[in-house]
């Protein structure tokens, strides 16, 4: 092949190239290579490879590597002729002579950016995203990793952020993808003008950025990178003005590797997200900890509910009036193997707003209904309360699920079987509580919300509710006695279920003189440690065999004088 075709081949090339003589010497840039760096090719001649690529951003050493292979490959950052960092492959062959003798290096410079504008793969996957021209995820974890490595070496501080756009799903519904997508390209190319020459920016999600500081970040700084996000986006004669959430984590205070970290300015975002949005927020190695603990206690948790770890226990309800035992109420118990019998304060945080809830929910109403069907067949005919959650109760599914459990035990008349709901449950999303109650009563089951006066439930939307009675929060009747705020609110709660005619029941009745104020005040019904502890279901019969016996509570409402009997019957307290 004719010299001079070998030589126009080599500066017409599309690739940056570079030849250099076997102590890598450069001989000769293409022009490709010039316009990739913004170097003259004569400035190049005669300078050793080594000194033009930083040693420090190369992911291996290739020139070390070229001891014992003819072609080496390795990915690192250069500085291109803006004076930005950006991304590459370095390909560097060794060359030999007739007498096999190393004579001469091609080294071959491939932009990754121009690679993934020019719709090219390299040996994987496409390195960019196509809608802003952004490394994505894939190329995020590489430069990431050379970035700590880089770190490492110089014992320097490496910030990385997560970003997210709030509500951006409200946006592309009100403005329609297209718009979305606008907004996004602008956000990305606004981001891009904010950072430094070394930093890195990444798309690795739809509405959600991540960001290499190279020297670092204080609060100065990622509060400034909020504000100038804050400022309008000018999109088809329309402002858009939006806010974001932010998560940073640290290396080395974070000493991990990059999925890890990753992983955790991801975490640290959703946080900002949770504490109101439009903030930033600071990994904590700490609290990542005791998220960790927490998962790995509520993986336990699933799988106490696999190996039927759990029980049931049941509190009685009484007519203190005249004694008569009126229900029991179903609490949920873990017979842990090695640590006893766990009262659900050491397990229901666990679970509350994570999808253990709703299955904790379905095991506690199948337990229920079974042993309704057990007492069925023994004449115990009291009707059960369960505690729903509000997750529980608004998932969606909730009445197929319960339609379901009734079939497997027809033998239980469904007015066996009642629900009771906080108050945030039916305030929460009200339509949507209030469909679910009315698909379930036209079962025959009833409803009953719980610790009432400790939400927000207004005297409509108590009128509105589908419920048929009203349980009085224990932290108010157990210091009613002592605590003239709390029997004003255990006061103006029965009057106020008495003035909606709806019955209502204490909690936490500990004493004699509990029962009699409450029954002064109109309320009958109750549940509390001065009747019954919460029991297991094989000493239920026990004790109500024995119930009848204790005359000094089976007799209260005889002991009240007429006017008070009159106010009780009447279920109306009377000025």
């Amino acid at each position: 092949m004719p010299a001079s075709l070998i030589k126009s081949a080599f500066h017409q090339a599309g690739e940056a190239m570079l030849i250099a003589d076997a102590e890598l010497k450069v001989l000769a840039a293409n022009t490709a290579f010039a316009e990739l760096s913004g170097v003259e090719p004569s400035w190049l001649k005669g300078r050793c490879v080594r000194e033009l690529l930083d040693q420090s951003r190369l992911t291996t050493d290739p020139w070390e590597m070229l001891h014992s292979r003819d072609h080496v490959k390795a990915e690192f950052t250069y500085r291109n002729r803006m004076g930005r960092s950006a991304p590459a492959i370095l390909s560097v062959s060794r060359l030999r002579d007739d007498r096999g003798q190393p004579s001469h290096h091609l080294v071959v410079l491939s932009d990754l950016a121009a690679l993934a504008a020019s719709g090219r793969k390299t040996g994987r996957e496409v390195y960019f995203d196509a809608l802003t021209g952004l490394p994505n995820r894939e190329l995020l974890s590489q430069l990431l990793n050379e970035s700590l490595e880089h770190a490492k070496r110089r014992g320097a501080r490496v910030a990385l952020g997560v970003l997210d756009v709030d509500h951006f799903k409200s946006i592309n519904d009100r403005h329609g993808q297209d718009m979305g997508d606008s907004l996004i390209a602008l956000l990305a190319q606004r981001i891009s003008h904010l950072v430094h020459g070394d930093d890195i920016l990444a798309r690795i999600a739809g509405d959600e950025f991540a960001l290499i500081l190279q020297q670092g970040a204080d609060e100065a700084v990622l509060s400034r990178l909020l504000d100038a996000l804050a400022a309008p986006f000018f999109l088809r004669g329309e402002a858009l003005q939006i806010t974001v959430s932010l998560g940073v984590t640290f290396f080395p205070q974070d000493d991990a590797d990059g999925d890890v970290l990753l992983r955790h300015a991801t975490q640290a975002m959703h946080r900002a997200k949770q504490r109101g949005r439009n903030t930033f927020h600071v990994f904590d190695p700490r609290f990542d900890r005791e998220l960790q603990a927490r998962e790995a206690q509520r993986r336990r948790f699933r799988q106490a509910i696999e190996k039927d770890e759990l029980r049931l226990y049941y509190q009685p309800q009484v007519d203190m009036f005249d004694g008569r035992v009126i229900g029991v109420e179903a609490l949920v118990r873990w017979q842990h193997p090695e640590e006893g019998l766990l009262a659900p304060g050491h397990f229901l945080p666990l679970v509350e707003g994570v999808s253990l809830d709703t299955l904790l929910g379905e095991w506690v109403l199948e337990a229920a209904l079974k042993q309704l069907s057990v007492w069925q067949s023994t004449g115990v005919t009291l009707p059960v309360h369960v505690n729903i959650s509000p997750a529980h109760l608004l998932s969606g599914h909730f009445v197929q699920r319960l339609t379901g459990l009734l079939d497997r035990y027809p033998e239980v008349p469904a007015t066996r079987l009642k629900l009771e709901v906080l108050e945030s449950a039916a305030m929460g999303d009200l339509q949507a509580a209030l469909a679910t109650m009315r698909d379930c009563q036209t079962l025959g089951i009833d409803f009953a919300i719980d610790d009432f006066g400790t939400g927000y439930s207004s005297l409509t939307h108590l009128r509105q509710l589908p419920v048929d009675l009203i349980k009085i929060d224990q932290s108010f009747v157990r210091d009613m006695l002592s605590d003239p705020d709390d029997m004003a609110i255990v006061e103006s709660v029965i009057f106020m279920a008495n003035r909606f005619r709806r019955p209502m029941l204490a909690e936490g009745v500990e004493s004699l003189e509990h029962a009699r104020a409450l029954l002064a005040l109109g309320c009958v019904r109750a549940q509390g440690y001065g009747i019954a502890r919460p029991m297991p279901a094989e000493s239920l019969p026990t004790w109500l065999s024995d119930w009848p016996r204790r005359r000094d509570w089976t007799a209260l409402g005889l002991a009240m004088d007429k006017p008070a009997r009159s106010t009780r019957r009447g279920n109306v307290i009377k000025a």
